[in-house]
């Protein structure tokens, strides 16, 4: 798939604000920091669509790119830093529920995952939920050019190990890195496939 044009369309405080449900929907989610705005500027090319920040929790709206004038790219607020006055609560927000439990328009939930990471206790929670909710989705680890081959194996083991745990049939793993490039064919195969078998 080759990515000609990217509009930015709205951020919405919550699900009813999102735009009309006309496209498939392609939502990014994770924890704070894990380099989701990052990605979603390598996919699809530019290199300022999403806003990147150092601070956790700088998304806090429901964000709607088209593509191709044919479906949405979802970027969905981070969890695990939802800041209220001076606290910090570990919690996935109301916002990332309603959408991924009530818009029927979407197609996949690609869940972002820090690969330098061991598999940590609200990443597993958010997966488990997710996949209890029967939300198609996908783990998407991130930064992968910061480990080596070996690595980088060892933390996917992990993951495999861990969630194999509670799970009959693992989601599908990505390996990316916004910095080389990794993993951009594969998510746009993802979504092309997807997008082939809605319209069928």
């Amino acid at each position: 798939m080759e990515i000609i044009r990217v509009e930015f369309i709205k951020s919405s405080p919550d699900l009813k604000s999102c735009p009309k449900p006309s496209f498939p929907e392609y939502a990014f989610a994770g924890r704070s920091n894990v380099g989701k705005s990052s990605l979603i500027n390598m996919l699809t090319g530019h290199k300022k669509l999403a806003k990147t920040s150092s601070s956790p929790g700088k998304t806090q709206t429901i964000n709607h790119f088209l593509v191709n004038g044919a479906w949405y790219l979802v970027d969905l607020p981070g969890y695990g830093y939802a800041r209220t006055s001076k606290t910090v609560k570990k919690e996935f927000p109301a916002l990332i529920r309603d959408y991924l439990l009530n818009r029927r328009t979407l197609a996949c939930l690609f869940v972002l995952i820090d690969c330098r990471h061991k598999p940590l206790e609200n990443d597993r929670d958010f997966i488990t939920w997710a996949g209890e909710s029967q939300v198609p989705l996908a783990l998407c680890f991130t930064k992968a050019d910061k480990l080596s081959a070996v690595q980088l194996n060892h933390r996917l083991d992990l993951y495999r190990k861990k969630l194999g745990e509670t799970w009959e049939a693992l989601p599908e793993f990505l390996v990316t890195s916004s910095v080389n490039q990794q993993g951009r064919k594969e998510l746009l195969d993802i979504i092309d496939r997807s997008n082939t078998l809605m319209n069928s």
